[in-house]
């Protein structure tokens, strides 16, 4: 019997790569307003490779990004940079347009309900908190909790301990086939791929249920319940 439902937060239940990107645009047209000598083709470019490198969650990307490109650290373009980007993000965060509803039928059926992300946990907390997602969660697993990624077992075992729930009675739900489907199909939890948000839209995900919208959901719920 289904008890529980693990989420991926990034691109499963926020549009996170649109709010990075107009994010990014807007900090790179500061610090170009601010004095950075580059354009803002070349600037994107080169901050995305140092994305790459280090991590979309990078803390200290745009040091390191002044660094490449300016040879030193211009507080006045940095600062410049940091708050236009905070500023655009917290002005266009926001969940998918039925994640709120969906989230709330889901305990309206007594289901518990956990985040499991690879994103740093004060990061993943302020998401929640910006959106008013965070009392829907009873559990929220976060990179600092196992300092393991996706499709490691240890973030989907950490949730399921918390829980009290065992693979059969959970399933996960998250937009990264490498990471969340890979990972819970190692452990038997049931796989659901959240297509709607894939950065890398594999055409076999490998899940046992696919989402062409978070509403779909409640469709594979049933039917899992059903089972």
């Amino acid at each position: 019997m289904l008890k529980a439902v693990l989420f991926d937060l990034d691109n499963t239940l926020i549009d996170f790569m649109h709010v990075k990107k107009s994010s990014v645009d807007a900090a790179l047209n500061a610090m170009i307003a601010a004095g950075l000598p580059m354009d803002q083709i070349k600037a994107r470019r080169t901050l995305y490779e140092l994305y790459d490198k280090y991590g979309i969650e990078h803390h200290e990307i745009f040091q390191k990004f002044l660094q490449k490109v300016d040879k030193k650290v211009e507080y006045k373009i940095l600062a410049s940079g940091i708050v236009a980007y905070r500023k655009q993000q917290a002005g266009i965060m926001e969940p998918y347009g039925t994640v709120m509803p969906t989230l709330i039928k889901l305990r309206e059926q007594g289901l518990k309900l956990a985040i499991v992300t690879d994103a740093p946990r004060l990061k993943a907390w302020i998401r929640l908190v910006e959106l008013k997602l965070h009392d829907f969660f009873d559990v929220v697993v976060t990179f600092e909790d196992t300092k393991k990624y996706k499709p490691n077992p240890e973030p989907f075992e950490k949730a399921m301990k918390m829980l009290k729930v065992t693979p059969d009675e959970c399933m996960m739900v998250g937009d990264w086939a490498e990471r969340d489907i890979r990972g819970a199909n190692k452990l038997g939890i049931t796989s659901v791929f959240a297509r709607y948000g894939a950065l890398r839209p594999a055409k076999d995900s490998k899940a046992d249920y696919e989402l062409r919208n978070i509403t779909d959901l409640l469709k594979v719920v049933e039917k899992v319940q059903k089972s």
